[in-house]
Parts: structure tokens; C-alpha cells; sequence
């Protein structure tokens, strides 16, 4: 029985509170026509006016009371998923009845309904028949007692996952081995010079070791950082990483230790000193320096328990920016790469299972709770390269622009070319010049090993001359005897991106002595 009819008034019983918080603790006005919702996965807008045109006010006002429900007990994005596909099925329902209102749901609709929906798309009723279900059992007016029954008998289909993972998407699923490779390079590269912050740098490194969701990194607290010292005087670094989707949960109620690179810990720490510093030279407030954001928002206007924090959205538009910034070529599209933190999660759930890691392996790495759906990781087969041969790298090195030098005349016209500590050798390769490939162009010391490191350095200067493919026939014949001896493909496969990069040396030195023959 609906507790309408009880001794409640209607207008009493639908009556919302001029004020609510969000399972985060955000607050909104449910009696306001739009609800503008902050939160820590992105900032929603819930606009009740557009349902004016189908349906009657005491529905809308019924719907509004389940939706103050879900956004006090379930995550923000899930209410706002509703929000979305109620309107749609609404507007389907006002259309299917001749435009009369709607003030009730019954099960002809719910049928009508599925009857126009794909196997691709059936997900969009099942969105809401959790949501119907949930509606009766509050006992709000406006669903009729057969939809909760029809919905439990009714097999619906959920929302497609993996394809981009099994299709291995190049603009969408993970990356491959030499795309990953190049991100990197790029992203080291345009830190040492000084193009992106410690911050971008940092939320990066972040991103690309561990697989996050954004809400996850958005509420990070400083405090969340821990330095361990070992005996012998080294540091190690742990993360406690909120686990964010865990049902009925505040986004802090449980966390997950994670351990760290000490290269990635230290910067890390670098960059939470500098936060430290900001706070307590520009801001007046009184937030103890524990509870800062690791990754703040100083504008944003967050509950006490965010102060500071920026959300989801925040991080991911910095993602994208980043490498907006930076150049990383495709070898499978020769285009520039599109990243974004979806596919670096993506990428390491993809790199679990090629090492041959099983689904509670995965599940764990990518913080899920159970393992449905994380199968697809181990069903994938991932576009990789197995032999390369010197046809195939020619071939893919122009799109992988993997090469980040330039091609000199001869070594007097080189940048310390005057310099004999400038070479770089080939320690493998006899010649006339001792195995030398080129000149480096970097003032000061470099840990990199050579001549492998150089092909992909913006410093490397290759002569003309030099022995390069004989340098791609060396590593092309290592990488099959590495996989051969091994049968590890992640460890074959390293130096790929090298390989297109000598291979585009190769290249271009053929079609400058092609030119100088022209010209003679």
C-alpha cells in the first residue's frame, strides 16, 4: 500500500527539503528547478524544467524525491545517469501515447519501450529499472504495481564493455608497447626542458604506473603519501589510494595501500613540499597541511572535507592538455596519439594480461571488486608487431616519427663536433671511424645507453654516413633471438620504438644521398 493514501496529504508526502547532500557530502537545493551539483567526479546539472512538456508536476515530483534518494546514497554520476535516460524514456512514453502527460508508468510502456531498443542500446532501460523498482518500493506515486514484476522477470542486457580493449582502439583502447614507449619519451623530454610542471609531470607518472580513475586521484590528501626508511638509508613510497566506487560508501571510507616507483614517490613528495609552500604563503584558511588535496584546485568551493580539491573532470581536462602540448606519433595511424586516463588504464589491464596474469590479478591492479569485468583483458588479443623484419620498419617508421634528432653532413658539422667525447659508438660495429653513428649534442653527462638511447633523443646528431643500418640489422637480430631464447615478447619487444627510430635514420639518409646524386 503507497503511503499517499494514508492520513499524509499528497502535497506533504512529496514535499522536498530546501537542502541535501550527495553520498560526498556536496550540497544542492532539491527545491530549485535546476540542480547544479558539485562533486568530486565532475560538476552535474539537473535541469526538471525540460520534463515540463511531458509530464504531470506531481510525477515530476515524485521522480525528484527517488532522485534525492539515489544522490544520498549512490554515486553522483549514477543519479545523473538516471537523470538522462528517464528523460529520454519519458519523452518516448509522451510521443507513444499521442502527447497525453505522464502521470504514471505501467508495464505497456516499459515494453513499448524495449521493443524500440537494440542489443547495443537495451542498457538504456536497464539504467532505469533498478531505478523504477527502487521508486515503488519508497512508495512515491507514479509507477504501477506490475512494473517492479515485469522488470524482474524481464533479462536485460547491460551496457557493452571492452570493445575498445578487444578491437584494440587506436584512438580509445590501450596502447601499444612502442606507443607507450614514445609517450614516455616525449613526456621526460618536455620535463627536462622545462615545458610542463612538476604537478602535470607528476599527475602523469600517476596516471601511466597505477591506472586510476580520475574521482580517485581528485581525493588524494596529502597525508595519503607515506616514506618509509630502510635500513641502509633508502626511501620507499606508499600511496593510500580511496577506492571510490564502492557501493554505499563515502569516497574516503576505504583506501588501498599502493606501492610506488622511488623515482615517482620522490617527485611525488617534491611536488606535495610545493603545495605546502603555496598554501601557507597565499591562502589564509586553517586547513591543517595534511588534509590539503595532492592535486588542488584553489578556486574550487568544496565541502569542508574537500577544501581545495578539484574534481575528475578537472584532472582529465589537464591530461588532455598536457599532450596537446607534446608531439607522440602513432606507428599504427601516423597521427598524433590521443590520450586520456581511460586508456592508460586500458593500457596496463592489457599489459597484466599479455604478462599472463589471470583476472583476480587484474582486478586487483585495476581496484575492482570482483572480477566481471575485467575478462575482457584476458580475452583481447592485442595488435602486436611478432616479427620485424627491415622491410616492416621502414615501412612503419615514418608514422611512428620515432626518430627525434637530425641528420648531419659529417661530424665537423656537428653541434661539439670539435669534441672526440661526443661520438657515440656502436661498440659492436667496426669501421673506419670505430663503430661511430653520430654526435651528441648534450653539454654535461648522460646516463643513457648508447647508441640505443640516441636514436630517440632530441640531441643526437647522425652522420650521413654513419653505420645505421647496420645498427637496424643488429637490433632486429637481437629481438629474434630474444624472443626466441626467452619466449618473453614483453622483453623482445623493447627497443621496437628504436627500431623505427634507426629505421627512419636509415630512410632519410637514403633519400638525402638519392638527392646529392640528383644534384651532382
Amino acid at each position: 500500500m503507497y503511503p499517499f493514501k494514508s492520513a499524509v496529504p499528497m502535497k506533504d508526502f512529496l514535499s522536498l527539503p530546501k537542502s541535501a547532500m550527495t553520498r560526498n557530502r556536496f550540497q544542492f537545493n532539491p527545491q530549485d528547478d535546476t540542480w547544479c551539483i558539485a562533486d568530486l567526479s565532475r560538476d552535474f546539472s539537473l535541469d526538471f524544467n525540460q520534463l515540463n512538456a511531458y509530464c504531470d508536476p506531481s510525477f515530476i515530483q515524485a521522480f525528484k524525491k527517488v532522485l534525492v534518494h539515489y544522490l544520498e546514497n549512490k554515486s553522483s554520476t549514477v543519479s545523473f545517469n538516471i537523470y538522462h535516460h528517464f528523460k529520454r524514456f519519458i519523452k518516448f512514453v509522451y510521443d507513444d501515447n499521442s502527447g497525453t502527460f505522464v502521470s504514471a508508468l505501467n508495464s505497456t510502456h516499459i515494453l513499448n519501450y524495449k521493443a524500440t531498443l537494440s542489443s547495443r542500446t537495451e542498457y538504456y532501460l536497464t539504467y532505469l529499472a533498478g531505478f523504477f523498482k527502487k521508486w515503488h518500493a519508497l512508495g512515491y506515486p507514479g509507477i504501477q504495481p506490475e512494473v517492479p514484476a515485469l522488470l524482474n522477470h524481464l533479462r536485460l542486457k547491460g551496457n557493452f564493455k571492452g570493445e575498445a580493449v578487444l578491437t584494440m582502439d587506436p584512438e580509445t583502447g590501450p596502447f601499444t608497447e612502442i606507443e607507450l614507449h614514445g609517450i614516455y619519451g616525449a613526456l621526460h623530454d618536455a620535463y627536462s626542458q622545462g615545458r610542463i610542471q612538476t604537478r602535470h609531470y607528476v599527475l602523469t607518472l600517476l596516471y601511466m604506473a597505477l591506472g586510476p580513475r580520475n574521482i580517485q586521484l581528485a581525493a588524494l590528501k596529502i597525508k595519503d603519501l607515506t616514506a618509509l626508511k630502510a635500513s641502509d638509508g633508502s626511501t620507499s613510497y606508499l600511496l593510500n589510494v580511496p577506492r571510490a566506487k564502492q557501493r554505499g560508501q563515502n569516497i574516503r571510507d576505504e583506501l588501498k595501500f599502493r606501492a610506488l616507483d622511488r623515482d615517482i614517490g620522490h617527485l611525488l613528495a617534491v611536488h606535495i613540499e610545493n603545495i605546502k609552500e603555496y598554501h601557507q604563503k597565499n591562502l589564509t584558511d586553517k586547513i591543517n597541511a595534511k588534509e590539503l588535496p595532492i592535486f588542488p584546485n584553489w578556486s574550487s568551493s568544496n565541502p569542508a572535507d574537500f577544501s581545495h580539491h578539484c574534481n575528475g573532470t578537472y584532472l582529465y581536462n589537464e591530461i588532455v592538455s598536457i599532450f596537446q602540448k607534446l608531439t607522440v606519433t602513432s606507428e599504427r595511424t601516423g597521427k598524433k596519439i590521443k590520450v586520456s586516463p581511460t586508456r592508460f588504464r586500458r593500457t596496463i589491464g592489457t599489459r597484466a594480461a599479455m604478462e599472463g596474469h589471470g583476472e583476480l590479478i587484474i582486478a586487483d591492479l585495476l581496484d575492482h571488486t570482483d572480477t566481471q569485468n575485467v575478462g575482457v583483458y584476458v580475452e583481447a588479443t592485442p595488435e602486436i608487431i611478432d616479427r620485424i623484419d627491415k622491410a616492416l620498419a621502414l615501412h612503419l617508421a615514418p608514422m611512428a616519427q620515432a626518430f627525434m634528432g637530425m641528420i648531419i653532413e659529417d661530424e665537423s658539422k656537428a653541434k661539439r663536433g670539435d669534441d672526440p667525447a661526443s661520438r657515440i659508438r656502436s661498440p659492436n660495429i667496426e669501421s673506419a671511424k670505430g663503430g661511430s653513428v653520430g654526435t651528441c649534442g648534450k653539454y654535461g653527462f648522460c646516463g643513457a645507453y648508447a647508441p640505443i638511447a640516441c636514436y630517440t633523443c632530441r640531441k643526437f646528431q647522425a652522420w650521413l654516413d654513419g653505420p645505421h643500418e647496420t645498427v637496424l640489422e643488429e637490433l632486429i637480430s637481437k629481438r629474434e633471438k630474444t624472443l626466441e631464447q626467452t619466449g618473453d615478447e614483453r622483453i623482445a619487444f623493447v627497443n621496437d620504438r628504436t627500431i623505427l627510430a634507426v629505421a627512419e635514420v636509415v630512410r632519410q639518409c637514403k633519400e638525402l644521398k638519392l638527392k646529392e646524386a640528383d644534384n651532382a
